[in-house]
């Protein structure tokens, strides 16, 4: 059996966690027994307080940003331009609102049982996007603010060593015009992994 992973992984440097996610297994058990997972491929860094593209930048705090300013370990799940959700891991510690938003997923279990955002994708593409990942697993806002290290729903485990892993970074993508904060190389993936976003990594070298 995989180990799930714990709070220290999750209580440290976001950026960290964000590179060490990539290879774990994010597992949505539905009420029927059956699994929903997929191996992390593609990650976000949200550095909260000073990053522009944080929900909580400038320590906003509201009903939705709330699981952020939570313990590491929680899940924060939103609702984007009306349509998608996106799935995001709270880290470093309570009150310091940062996160990691897992971008894409290689399916692996129940695969037969995850809708698809386009009927007829390759299984490669089913979750290749925050959005297509939600459809995939069926994560929704019942599974926002639960605690990843002990639900019996929702939870990340092992699987492959990241420091085994050939990592590519570059900018985040769709987060508009905010100054620096466009360039920061806060994306990371599992390089020519065949489930990455489509959105190609970029990287700018800032004076």
């Amino acid at each position: 059996m995989r180990r799930r992973l714990q709070k220290p992984f999750y209580e440290r440097d976001t950026v960290d966690v964000a590179r060490a996610l990539l290879g774990k297994r994010l597992v949505h058990r539905l009420s029927n027994g059956v699994r929903l997972s997929g191996r992390i491929v593609e990650t976000e860094a949200y550095l909260g307080f000073d990053d522009p593209a944080a929900h909580s930048f400038g320590g906003r705090r509201t009903p939705r940003t709330e699981p952020m300013f939570g313990e590491p370990g929680l899940s924060y799940v939103y609702f984007i331009y009306g349509v998608y959700y996106c799935f995001n891991v709270v880290t470093a510690r309570k009150d310091v609102p940062e996160a990691v938003l897992v971008r894409a997923l290689e399916p692996l279990e129940g695969i037969d049982q995850m809708p698809r955002s386009k009927p007829g994708s390759p299984a490669t593409h089913i979750a290749n996007g925050p959005g297509k990942l939600c459809i995939a697993l069926r994560l929704g806002r019942a599974q926002n603010a639960l605690d990843l290290t002990t639900s019996d729903e929702l939870w990340i485990e092992e699987d492959l060593i990241t420091d085994a892993l050939d990592v590519v970074e570059g900018a985040r993508v769709g987060i508009g015009d905010l100054h620096d904060a466009v360039y920061w190389p806060l994306r990371f993936g599992l390089k020519g992994h065949a489930s990455l976003s489509p959105r190609k990594f970029t990287n700018y070298h800032l004076d």
